[in-house]
């Protein structure tokens, strides 16, 4: 009986030890990052998270298991299979979003040689050098001459004097296409043979939301083209990715992607709009291949391209072909979701389009006589855009518009739009929003809330400051200067609030943004409202704010590290924060160099609570009864 009694015992023990092996086998698969004493601000909106911030995460599996104490979160070590680390007293932030960006743009390798001065007549000594220096240097993947960098300004006092852009730029590359875009992107410098490939000459007839510059008396083209006449010179002087890695255009388009993932992980960014996809040139096909191998290290939403003069029934049943909207369980978080409308062009080049006059008149083709500026897509066929793209056959599926308005005219025309298309709505609720947003008449502040629209700024680049206003107002007038980009009046709406970048226009740092959005006189907003512009309220915009935006148990484990508390510090000195580490997806993909003063692996042993029993320990107890109870057994 006695013998018996022990085969049962020992049996019921080998139960017991294959079922805390096959635990442990469980356990060894995933390992935790455990981070600890630091000042955690989770960002949820549903608390005091500014006022209460916590001290420790803890990673698990991709995910946020724990957000709280330190002494709570190192009850959730286990020895061998946790990477604890030291915060010593830095902070966390969820990770950033951006939401207006042009990453594969910003790091193509065939973006351009020639760096020209702005500000500078084109006839200056510092240009001609900058041209005599780059004039022959080849591009791989383009035989064009391609630059960037200059003020159109500068280009439109050379032709008031009586100059010809075209026949200066000849002068010193002549036997090749040349294209120079200007430093804001909405025009192009270009030269005679540019010019001749594009079948662009004195017949030529403006094209939806472009327009080329003419010499006075032949008409001819004069090398200045704006808006969309510009876009359509740069894509004709690369050639369209097919999706073959073996192609040179798409292996370049790759390692410009790819490239940009650093610089967005280097500055906290863990997700990001593409706002200008060039679906027709294959740039799509950069990110579905960054998904492929695993070089996508942020969450990415596509903005397709709607080409303004495409014919609008072929273009709307393509965009519906390229709509995709994997689930959030699959391995890479890329979504072709969003739709890019461009409404007007921007107030420096008269071509924003607003409802009274330009103080400044600067003779542009088309638009000069009434000096109003031009559109891209006008309400009506934003209205065929939205009514066939914003819901598909009645399910809870269909593109978001983002749309770029900038005068007080497009941005009326694009709300006025929207709200015409609700009523064709049947059971989904989309995520518009207008990007900008410059030179808004105060009657369509509250239309943001009341339509659900979302209002998206750019504050990063220093021309948004108020100190500049000054220059705004040579074009619209003071009043309309004084009260531009009005960040605070649209938030304390209630509307749905975001700050983005516009790289590569501006710098891509937040931390130059969350800065501005703080020194911008009565437009002013409190760090604290510009942090939520940069993360939650993003996160809304790209639809996973069920999964990211702010630090809780369950969540997504994106988040970032840098080495000061941005809302406890000097406004003026929130622009040199430095990112220490960057996790997304609960894996870390950038480490600030020497950064050990901030974060330190442990490897001591006491930071293990003495309440928590890992499952190493208890196979070694385990191991230790088997041997003995085989010496009982061998002795019975």
């Amino acid at each position: 009986m006695e013998t018996k009694l022990k085969t049962h015992f020992l049996s019921i023990y080998i139960c017991l030890l294959c079922f805390f092996s096959s635990v442990q086998t469980t356990s060894d698969s995933n390992t935790s990052i455990v981070l600890l004493n630091g000042v955690i601000y989770t960002v949820d909106t549903d608390t005091n998270w500014h006022l209460n911030p916590k001290e420790a995460i803890v990673l698990y599996n991709e995910k946020i298991k724990y957000v709280g104490s330190t002494d709570e979160a190192k009850k959730l070590i286990i020895r061998g299979q946790s990477h604890v680390y030291d915060l010593q007293g830095a902070i966390i932030l969820p990770g950033f979003h951006d939401v207006h960006m042009h990453p594969l743009e910003a790091m193509s390798p065939i973006a351009g040689a020639c760096i020209l001065p702005n500000l500078t007549p084109p006839d200056h000594q510092k240009v001609t050098d900058a041209l005599n220096e780059c004039k022959d240097k080849t591009v791989v993947g383009t035989d064009w001459v391609l630059g960037a960098g200059h003020s159109v300004t500068s280009l439109l006092e050379y032709v008031k004097k009586g100059g010809s852009p075209k026949l200066l730029l000849d002068k010193f590359i002549k036997d090749r296409p040349a294209a120079m875009l200007e430093e804001t992107s909405h025009s192009a410098w270009v030269n005679s043979k540019a010019l001749e490939l594009a079948n662009i000459t004195s017949e030529t007839l403006e094209k939806s939301g472009g327009v080329i510059m003419r010499e006075p008396e032949s008409n001819e083209p004069n090398g200045i083209l704006f808006e969309n006449a510009a876009i359509e010179i740069f894509a004709l002087a690369t050639n369209s990715c097919k999706g073959n890695d073996d192609e040179l255009i798409c292996q370049l388009n790759n390692a410009g992607l790819s490239d940009s993932m650093y610089e967005l992980n280097s500055y906290g960014i863990t997700s990001f709009c593409d706002a200008r996809v060039f679906w027709k040139l294959g740039h799509d096909y950069s990110y579905e291949n960054g998904c492929e191998y695993e070089y996508l290290t942020a969450r990415a939403v596509l903005g397709l391209w709607a080409y303004p003069n495409a014919n609008d029934a072929d273009q709307i049943s393509s965009l519906k072909k390229l709509y995709s909207n994997p689930s959030s369980n699959t391995k890479c978080s890329l979504r072709k979701t969003q739709i890019k409308v461009y409404m007007d062009g921007i107030v420096e080049s008269t071509t924003a389009a607003m409802k009274e006059k330009y103080l400044v008149n600067l003779s542009l083709p088309i638009i000069s006589k009434e000096n109003i500026g031009m559109n891209y897509f006008d309400k009506g066929r934003l209205v065929t855009y939205l009514k066939e793209l914003q819901e598909f056959d009645n399910e809870n599926e269909g593109f978001d518009f983002h749309i770029h308005a900038i005068g007080d005219r497009g941005i009326k025309d694009a709300l006025d739009a929207i709200e015409e298309t609700k009523q064709y709505l049947k059971v989904r609720k989309p995520r518009h929003r207008l990007t900008h947003l410059e030179i808004v008449d105060p009657v369509d502040i509250s239309r943001f809330v009341q339509l659900e629209v979302i209002a998206d700024f750019q504050v990063a680049g220093d021309f948004t400051l108020p100190s500049e206003h000054e220059t705004l107002a040579e074009f619209v007038g003071e009043t309309k200067a004084n009260f531009s980009i009005p960040v605070k009046d649209v938030l304390k709406t209630g509307a749905t609030t975001t700050l983005s970048s516009d790289w590569d226009v501006s710098t891509l740092n937040p931390f130059v943004g969350l800065q501005h959005a703080a020194q911008r006189g009565d437009q002013s907003v409190t760090i604290k409202e510009a942090i939520e512009m940069y993360t939650v309220n993003p996160a809304f915009v790209m639809r996973q704010e069920d999964r990211v935006g702010f630090l809780s148990e369950g969540m997504d484990a994106d988040l970032t590290v840098i080495d000061q508390d941005i809302l406890k510090i000097n406004v003026e000195k929130i622009k040199d924060t430095q990112v220490l580490q960057t996790i997304f997806m609960g894996k870390s993909v950038y480490e600030l160099k020497g950064n050990g003063n901030f974060i330190r692996n442990i490897t001591s042993e006491w930071y293990v609570s003495s309440a928590t029993v890992a499952w190493p320990n208890v196979l070694h107890i385990m191991g230790y009864l088997s041997f003995y109870f085989i010496i009982m057994i061998t002795k019975e």
